[in-house]
């Protein structure tokens, strides 16, 4: 199977250069930043005329993050061309997505990560003709799983995530995922700029499930 890539694409793009929407101001990095990373936020066709994207569950054994949904990605290494080429490496390492497989449409603006210091480029990518996508270093991942857009963007699965320690952002359940955090505000800033949206009900909040809670998380509640 084989799709061409979807407009909204392209015009996700184009707004972030056009707008640049809140998510891309409030985030942006401070002048000095030390780390710099870059995810793949990779989209498919899926047998039933839709689209998928994949997302990673992390180890739980990482510093930063643990056990947290996330894109593929990682650190932009020096013999890295640039965050492109990170992303590109990172998913084919932990996920197994072969690059050369990636329609890359463009890298977003950075984001920066407060808790760790981490300046990260979302790359947005189609995958024309998905390949398989299993755990490969399970040092960095614990699941992977492509999961379907319709069901992120059902207003059902959407909600405020209700954090102990006083945070409050953006949520969704899919694919067996409780997505939060940089994962869930990337996704909701793509959707909406994409036009794909649904109207949701902000006011429902839920907190994060003891299961999703990790060590590192609760010493900061």
């Amino acid at each position: 199977m084989s799709a061409p890539r979807p407009d909204w694409m392209a015009r996700v793009l184009t707004a972030i250069a056009e707008e640049r929407p809140a998510a891309f101001t409030t985030f942006a990095p401070p002048d000095e930043v030390d780390r710099r990373s870059a995810v793949l936020m990779l989209f498919g066709p899926t047998a039933d005329g839709g689209s998928d994207v994949v997302l990673t569950s992390r180890s739980r054994d990482l510093r930063a993050h643990p056990g947290q949904v996330s894109f593929p990605g990682g650190r932009v290494d020096p013999t890295d061309a640039g965050p492109v080429e990170a992303a590109l490496r990172e998913a084919e390492e932990e996920v197994g997505v072969v690059p050369a497989s990636v329609d890359v449409v463009g890298a977003m603006p950075e984001l920066f990560l407060t808790p760790s210091g981490n300046a990260v480029t979302p790359v947005l990518g189609w995958w024309p003709s998905p390949g398989p996508v299993s755990v490969v270093d399970p040092g960095e991942v614990e699941r992977v799983e492509r999961v379907p857009v319709a069901e992120l963007l059902d207003p059902a699965r959407r909600f405020t995530v209700a954090h102990p320690s006083g945070y409050r952002g953006p949520g969704f359940e899919a694919g067996g995922f409780f997505v939060w955090g940089f994962t869930a505000l990337l996704l909701g800033a793509v959707f909406d700029l994409a036009g794909l949206s649904e109207p949701w009900d902000a006011k429902v909040e839920r907190p994060i499930p003891e299961h999703v809670l990790s060590d590192w998380m609760r010493k900061r509640t």
